[in-house]
């Protein structure tokens, strides 16, 4: 019996995840109606995925302690995905379902590889959402975000350097404070702070020494990175810089120079660092280097290759063959055992919350907002490609976690911090009228609004000179007359 349960979820969770999936590009229509009931689609769906999942370890192992890690999780997606609506009313509940859902599957494929760090998992992300409850209401009592514009950079600048000085080292790269039994990434952080000063600079008009002077805080930031050998976090660095300054500029030339600056680097990574031309040998032919340089990728496309289509069940695969695999190749493991359609899902869910944040960054009139929300989607869609793409032999690999799903402690709390800014700016927004219209629209509507506040404020004191005034006042003429 048990096998027949095990058998036929593969196929229910692969459906379901197609199903999710359509939903996700359902809501990110403007035209369609009733949009609380895919919300509620969604949410049945993540939790019936997460019943049959869970079910599935817990049969297959013969362990309950995959029940009461269950029950944790669905109580964490039940709270934030019910809570946060009641608490915030024009909350984003797409980007908070996907948040969800990318979470819980985390959660899930990591007790699978290892349950001690699933748990610390979860009690990060437990922690983490405590936090940015308070982001969205905490920044709309703040008034003075954008006069701190220097103080981001060289805030970014200072973390940075100490962890180049005082960081521990991880896997070959100095990345890593520990305060106490508590290890943190400051990198993963310092991308907020890293936005914040371009979207500071780069918001009133855009001239050739601001995009010049944010090159060399970028330039800085950059190198302090690449000399602590976090070449992932780099690249992340280097392209939100690039679209960040295009989408502040509309100047393709930028695009241009940076694409020739990214090659440059790139060769002259290739050629100081010994670990950067081992994993360009390995992406050019793992199959030389099977036992030795290629034998994570490899062993990273032998698993997609075994899960085919609907995957080989959870706990019926092997994915801790793959070095790493809970961080950098965690979507190869997914992939596994729980199938290629499901991983295809995956991704664009992902590809969703990205279609989402730039479509609000098109309506918002506020440039540092806008510049806000446009360089975390650019760094969280290059994240997902640089994670994936490595793991599938697409590019070489970087070792970048992938967000919400990998383990990683910092870059859950990051990412969650990240997706509450976008939800604050979202209920901004929204409260304005500005949500899903187009700037010159939002421009005259916000004008007409403007007029109407001033000319009640005229009539109230006596001295509106509009057309009710004017009529008013021949009519006195007329009288005296």
């Amino acid at each position: 019996m048990k096998e027949y349960i095990t058998e036929i979820s593969k196929y229910v969770i692969a459906g379901s995840m197609l199903l999710y999936t359509l939903c996700s590009f359902l809501c990110l229509t403007d035209k369609l109606e009733k949009k609380r009931i895919l919300y509620i689609i969604q949410n049945l769906i993540m939790f019936g995925m997460q019943l049959l999942m869970f079910a599935d370890l817990a049969l297959v192992s013969q362990d309950l302690e995959y029940v009461f890690l269950y029950v944790f999780v669905q109580i964490f997606l039940l709270a934030a995905s019910v809570m946060v609506p009641m608490i915030y009313e024009q909350v984003n509940r797409l980007l908070l379902n996907n948040m969800c859902m990318l979470l819980g599957i985390g959660l899930c494929v990591i007790s699978r590889i290892s349950f001690d760090r699933a748990v610390r998992q979860y009690i990060i992300a437990l922690a983490s959402l405590a936090v940015t409850l308070f982001i969205p209401w905490l920044l709309s009592k703040i008034r003075f975000l954008k006069k701190l514009t220097w103080l981001y950079g060289f805030g970014g600048i200072f973390l940075l350097a100490a962890v180049y000085i005082l960081g521990e080292v991880t896997h070959g790269s100095k990345i890593t404070f520990t305060l106490g039994e508590v290890t943190f990434q400051p990198s993963e952080f310092v991308k907020i702070l890293f936005l914040f000063y371009l979207a500071g600079v780069l918001r009133e008009k855009v001239t050739f020494l601001r995009v010049a002077l944010t090159a060399v805080f970028a330039g800085i930031h950059v190198i302090l990175l690449v000399v602590s050998k976090d070449l992932g976090s780099a690249l992340i660095y280097f392209v939100a810089y690039v679209f960040v300054v295009f989408a502040a500029t509309k100047n393709y030339l930028y695009l241009l120079m940076g694409a020739v600056g990214g090659s440059g680097a790139a060769w002259a990574a290739y050629l100081l660092f010994a670990h950067v031309r081992t994993r360009v040998l390995a992406w050019r032919d793992p199959w030389v280097y099977i036992d030795s340089k290629g034998y994570a990728i490899t062993q990273s496309l032998f698993a997609i290759g075994s899960g085919s289509w609907f995957g080989m069940g959870l706990m019926k695969g092997n994915p801790s063959a793959i070095p790493y695999v809970e961080q950098d190749f965690i979507f190869s493991a997914v992939c596994e055992e729980l199938g290629v359609i499901f991983g295809i899902g995956l991704i664009l869910i992902t590809l969703v919350c990205f279609l989402s944040m730039m479509k609000l960054a098109l309506g918002i009139q506020d440039r540092f907002y806008q510049l806000i929300v446009y360089g975390i989607g650019i760094m969280y869609v290059f994240q997902i490609f640089l994670t994936i793409g490595g793991g599938i032999k697409l590019i070489p690999l970087t070792g970048v976690t992938l967000p919400f799903v990998s383990y990683g402690g910092s870059s859950v709390m990051a990412t969650m911090i990240m997706f509450f800014l976008i939800q604050r700016i979202h209920m901004q927004a929204t409260h304005f009228g500005l949500r899903q219209e187009g700037g010159r629209e939002v421009a005259e509507k916000a004008e007409q609004g403007t007029n109407v506040g001033e000319r009640g404020e005229r009539k109230a004191a006596g001295t509106d000179d509009g057309k009710e005034g004017g009529t008013v006042s021949r009519t006195r003429k007329k009288n005296k007359s």
